[in-house]
């Protein structure tokens, strides 16, 4: 359709307007002498009726007679507002060209109180004669169904109107197979250093605690009650179940407490204990008093694990971080001691103790070799196998004497300088020793054995520094629940707003900060009430005490995970039960991220 002047080029002409306009022309060819044209007899009465448009030139200037100003084009929409019950058909007036525009819903046409005759004409007829009109105008194409899809797009043209149909918001969406919500996230077995979460939400629920909150959320942890959060919170800074049991989550038990050190973490902190005051370092006496206090700590740990009163607790030494699960944790039905990382000495050390472990990771690298390596043995190839391995036996012995036994044959033993005994062994146990240090040396104990490693580490002379920073310092003892000798410490949280740019300029950009050492039921805890406080959405980063990764290790059997344990009476929540009973999936990755969005999670490790 070509331009015309008045309009602004960028003018959105809505299907009324069309509609409009051919029937404009399509009355103009009719005046001009075209086919299928009706006289009027009411000629002045009808132009009379046609209110002006100012803006615009006149239209159809240099035909006979003469021009006409052009109407408004909205000066008859009013009347196409009938209501949906009445049918509405296309109307063809005997009145003047320009006046059969102006219908009225009763069917008159022009001036109020002036009558003209009316007649419907039939589909077929309109359509052969939209086709002629369009035919006579110039400069306009013929009408199709193809070309000029808009004339049945007009509902008011040749359909009744539909009486429109209500919907829901949900129903308006379009329907998809969306993916299955993961409600929960695996466990996570790392001691965390610091926890950031970010939300477009406030905070400001989580910090500054009223005297009353703060008694009750302590009261709540020692007797190990949980109160019932609602899903939906509308204000979470007046939802006292909520500030109650954010107060609950941030506590734990740890033993020793010195209120001038930070006995967390342990390993790589010399420079945490430089230039503070130790005064035991050089007194034997409370250095023995102080192990004592530690292994009486150390015990009574170990006797609620049994009895399943405590669920887990760390031995966090300056070498080593030790991890003692309860029976039914991580799917195990019994007691699982997990230590990394290890050195060679301790290794030996336990194992001249008696104390039986295994290398999971190590197990774990032998077994994908196996399956990786795509062996379809035949009987001869069985027969051949057992030949290499009877070979490779003879060799061992071999090495025994120090592989130099084809020296004595030749008769020059006594010209070549062989190695010593002690080089021999360390060239034998360089494979064990490479492990040292490193997260594939760390070591799985279970069952009664968890019991003599305990006594091992309450003897063992190298678990506490002789020199240094460290030095006289027993290690720390960590546990969610009180044991003997515990003190209860709380973690440190902060909250503060910011503000991030984002594509259109600046977003507010919410924030909460906890710190300490940081347990597996405490970020469990913490998630389970950001989860409705939030309105299922928040993200969090984790900062993982790298030695600790680890601990995430597989280490369920068959036969271990087949037997369920009670777990109810170790002051956990149940929720935080049943997702520490899950076996671990994370391996040496722990977790990095953790995302919650429309109350379902997503993480990365």
């Amino acid at each position: 359709m070509s331009q015309q002047a008045g309009y602004s080029p960028s003018f959105k002409r809505p299907a009324e307007i069309l509609r409009m306009r051919r029937k404009r022309a399509r009355s103009e060819g009719v005046s001009s002498g075209g086919r299928g044209a009706i006289s009027s007899p009411c000629e002045g009465a009808s132009i009379s009726a046609v209110r002006p448009f100012s803006p615009g030139p006149l239209f159809g200037q240099g035909r006979s007679g003469g021009g006409v100003k052009r109407r408004n084009p909205f000066a008859s929409i009013e009347n196409t507002l009938s209501s949906p019950a009445k049918k509405k058909g296309f109307i063809y007036t005997d009145d003047d060209a320009d006046s059969s525009d102006y219908v009225k819903p009763g069917g008159a046409a022009g001036v109020e109180g002036e009558k003209s005759t009316t007649r419907t004409l039939p589909f077929s007829e309109r359509l052969l004669q939209a086709e002629e009109l369009s035919k006579d105008v110039p400069g306009k194409k013929p009408t199709s169904l193809s070309e000029d899809d808009s004339l049945f797009e007009d509902e008011d043209l040749f359909q009744e109107e539909r009486t429109p149909i209500l919907k829901s918001p949900q129903a308006g969406a379009v329907t998809s197979i969306a993916p299955p919500a993961c409600v929960e996230y695996p466990a996570d077995w790392s001691l965390k250093t610091r926890l950031l979460f970010t939300s477009l939400l406030p905070f400001s629920w989580a910090v500054q605690p009223r005297a009353t909150e703060e008694a009750q959320g302590l009261t709540q942890h020692c007797r190990g009650q949980y109160t019932t959060v609602p899903q939906s919170i509308q204000d979470p800074r007046t939802s006292a179940e909520l500030r109650c049991g954010f107060q609950q989550c941030l506590q734990f038990w740890q033993h020793p407490s010195l209120s001038w050190l930070s006995l967390f973490p342990r390993i790589g902190a010399e420079r945490s204990f430089t230039g503070k005051n130790v005064p035991w370092a050089q007194d034997m006496a409370l250095q023995q008093s102080l192990m004592s206090e530690w292994s009486v700590s150390l015990s009574s740990l170990y006797s609620l694990l049994k009895a399943r009163l405590c669920p887990y607790f760390y031995v966090c030494s300056y070498q080593f971080t030790a991890l003692f699960r309860a029976s039914g944790l991580a799917g195990n039905s019994s007691i699982t001691a997990l230590l990394t990382p290890t050195t060679r000495g301790l290794r030996e050390a336990m194992k001249a103790d008696g104390i039986e472990f295994t290398l999971p990771l190590l197990e774990e690298r032998k077994k994908s070799k196996e399956q990786g390596s795509t062996s379809h043995s035949q009987e001869a190839d069985g027969e051949e196998g057992e030949t290499l391995s009877e070979a490779s036996d003879k060799e061992d012995d071999d090495d025994d004497d120090g592989g130099f036994s084809w020296l004595t044959e030749m008769g020059v033993q006594d010209k070549i300088k062989k190695p010593d005994n002690i080089s021999i062994k360390l060239h034998k146990e360089r494979n064990s020793v490479c492990l040292d240090h490193k997260p594939e040396s760390v070591v799985c104990v279970s069952g009664t054995h968890t019991f003599t490693l305990i006594n091992f580490l309450i003897n063992c002379k190298s678990l506490v520094a002789g020199a240094g920073s460290q030095a006289g310092l027993p290690p720390t003892l960590l546990a969610p629940t009180a044991f003997r000798g515990a003190t209860l410490h709380s973690l440190k949280a902060r909250s503060v707003n910011v503000k991030t740019q984002v594509r259109a300029g600046y977003q507010d950009v919410c924030s909460l900060e906890v710190t300490g050492p940081i347990m597996p039921h405490s970020l469990h805890a913490l998630t389970r009430l950001l989860r409705p406080a939030q309105r299922g959405g928040f993200s969090t980063a984790l900062y993982t005490h790298e030695p600790t990764a680890v601990l995430n290790t597989h280490t369920t059997t068959r036969e271990q995970a087949e037997q369920a344990v009670e777990l109810d009476g170790c002051g956990l929540h149940p929720s935080t039960i049943q997702q520490l009973r899950e076996p671990s999936t994370l391996g040496k990755s722990p977790l990095r991220q953790l995302h919650l969005n429309n109350y379902s999670y997503t993480w990365k490790s």
